[in-house]
């Protein structure tokens, strides 16, 4: 990916913030989606947001995983949703538990290493539709498609052709604590978890004693609040554990599918000194690190922008695998 980023537009901070919130997201409308509601095997439920209208019958599927926080709306969401139109592809979007606008039944919410949640809605994807699929996460949800591809080894082709992940935690615990220090702090940190600690205070609500209340309600980072909430719901014994245990980096070289992993070295989140080598990942992973980009953001153009430079060239990479 030869990426470039405007004069206007310096640094990994601004290309992430003004990414998300100002530059354009799509050369076209914005997307519709029509929903989908799945009951999941612990009688939960996940929703998930398919692209309107249908693409014809047998084109490729392109499934999103999208972020912490993220949805069918995150700008990332809308512009790959754009490109799959433009493309004749179907494009969906399913949402982690709590995401997608209404509080699940269930005790548990997702982590970055939810491959098996991962694993179940590829092979709901896989039952419902009847063309190739490739699939792309983003961020926190990368990192976890990337864990059900290194658990999953060579039955993974059986559901996808390819895959790709953008601008994910490979390493958690680098990323946790670069998010948790300084200006991150400040900024990114408390952004997240002005949405999800009020989602983890409704869930206690559902569930009287989950959690401690009083010790959630202090967290200023993410390790505190995963240490509280994240680790222990889904059956992590504390934040190191589940950030070693979940971390995609030190698997890769077990996926046996196409797969893409892009990364910004600007990336605010992801330390570049954290990033994979070639050397590491086997020959089914290909990565590229460009210098700039920031964390899911590549913007390009004049002002204000666009997003779409990325999910093109990501894109593209997947479709060659079924197109």
């Amino acid at each position: 990916m030869n990426y470039v980023a405007p004069v206007w537009l310096p640094g990994g901070n601004l290309q992430t913030i003004w990414s998300s919130l100002y530059a354009r997201r799509t050369m076209g409308p914005r997307p519709l989606y029509r929903r989908e509601r799945w009951t999941t095997p612990d009688r939960d439920f996940v929703d998930v947001d398919w692209l309107d209208p249908q693409a014809p019958a047998g084109a490729p599927l392109l499934v999103q995983f999208h972020g912490l926080e993220g949805t069918s709306r995150s700008h990332y969401s809308e512009a790959f949703a754009d490109f799959a139109r433009a493309r004749g592809m179907a494009y969906a979007v399913p949402h982690f538990r709590g995401c997608s606008g209404e509080v699940n039944l269930a005790p548990r919410a997702y982590h970055s290493g939810d491959h098996e949640e991962i694993g179940w809605m590829l092979q709901q994807f896989r039952t419902r539709h009847h063309g190739p699929i490739v699939a792309v996460g983003i961020s926190l949800g990368g990192n976890a498609l990337l864990r059900w591809a290194e658990e999953a080894g060579s039955t993974a082709a059986n559901t996808v052709r390819a895959l790709a992940a953008v601008c994910s935690p490979l390493d958690l615990s680098s990323s946790g604590h670069a998010i948790g220090a300084g200006f991150n702090r400040y900024t990114y940190s408390r952004m997240f978890l002005k949405s999800m600690m009020p989602k983890a205070m409704r869930k206690l609500e559902q569930f009287p004693g989950l959690f401690d209340a009083e010790a959630l309600q202090k967290a200023r980072d993410l390790y505190t609040f995963d240490n509280i909430f994240t680790a222990p719901l889904h059956g992590f014994k504390n934040t190191d554990d589940y950030w070693a245990r979940a971390s995609a980096k030190p698997h890769l070289h077990r996926i046996r599918i196409p797969t893409l992993a892009v990364n910004a070295r600007n990336d605010p989140f992801v330390p570049a000194w954290s990033l994979p080598r070639q050397s590491e990942v086997g020959a089914h992973v290909t990565l590229w690190q460009p210098a700039h980009g920031g964390h899911v953001g590549f913007p390009q153009g004049r002002l204000p922008g666009h997003v779409r430079t990325m999910p093109e060239a990501v894109g593209s990479w997947l479709a060659r695998a079924v197109l």
